[in-house]
């Protein structure tokens, strides 16, 4: 008689369940992974971007141990996929879902309320208003207006732009804790450990232009055709920063428009912006 080989302690936790999602599949298809349909299953649990749920809450929705939620929880928070609010020990949706599709950043109102402002600030200043959120390595363009300039940049929604030596950047990188910006740090600089001392200098410039000009800047240090400056967007409430960023071709928008007249809008822009959200919560 054969022996029956018994499943190591995470074999059996990770075996499907009959009344987990994705565990039909699971048995039929041996490419199907059970581990993706629950993390899968455990975003789905949040019905709007506004709703913070617990360990215990996702584990009653999925109908999966709290043990095995706890680890997807934490996975899926180290990815961006979901927020820790340290206040309730719950959590709720993060900026990395609004990669997946339009809907989770309509229903964050982020959009909504946005999208009018930054185009009354391209049309006041000639410049592309963009609002961007870090995703990986680099800021992702999730909302772009243009003012009625002919000359405009090639940069849309989906573009992708570096995190270190970008006005957006930086920005981003002085807008969070100093914890997280040395974490990003040294992910930089392993990735290019040649250029680290260069680009650190412009990371920490960035932060002292936030503490006195209230903005970051990059004049020709990313493109040498691009000058921009930008300000994070703090909303609270769980939610990361996020970047409103004005750029321009160099040829027509010099650095002294940038500073001068375009910064002070960016400001009060980005201030009604995080005003007008903090009310509707």
């Amino acid at each position: 008689m054969t022996k029956r080989s018994t499943p190591s302690p995470v074999d059996a936790e990770e075996a499907p369940d009959d009344d987990a999602t994705g565990s039909a599949h699971g048995k039929e298809d041996r490419h199907f992974v059970t581990a993706l349909a629950r993390g899968l299953e455990v975003l789905r649990c949040f019905k709007s971007g506004e709703e913070r749920l617990g360990n215990q809450d996702l584990s009653e929705r999925c109908k999966l141990p709290k043990s095995t939620v706890t680890r997807l929880t934490y996975t899926l928070t180290k990815l961006g996929y979901l927020h820790h609010v340290e206040e309730s020990g719950r959590y709720r949706l993060g900026m990395a879902t609004l990669t997946l599709g339009g809907t989770t950043l309509a229903r964050l109102d982020v959009k909504e309320v946005s999208r009018p402002l930054m185009e009354d600030l391209a049309n006041a200043t000639g410049s592309q208003i963009s609002l961007g959120i870090r995703d990986g390595m680099s800021m992702l363009y999730i909302e772009v207006c243009r003012g009625q300039s002919i000359v405009t940049l090639r940069l849309d929604i989906g573009s992708r732009i570096p995190l270190a030596t970008t006005a957006m950047g930086r920005a981003y990188l002085a807008g969070v804790t100093p914890s997280e910006r040395q974490g990003l740090e040294e992910r930089i600089e392993a990735l290019d450990p040649t250029s680290w001392p260069r680009v650190a200098q412009g990371i920490r410039q960035g932060v002292s232009d936030l503490a006195e000009h209230g903005c970051c800047s990059s004049f020709g240090e990313w493109q040498k055709e691009i000058h921009g400056i930008a300000v994070p967007l703090r909303l609270g409430q769980g939610l990361p920063v996020m970047v409103i960023n004005a750029a321009g071709p160099a040829q027509l928008l010099s650095r002294e428009s940038f500073m001068q007249e375009i910064r002070p809008r960016v400001i009060e822009t980005v201030r009604r912006i995080e005003q007008q959200l903090g009310a509707r919560r």
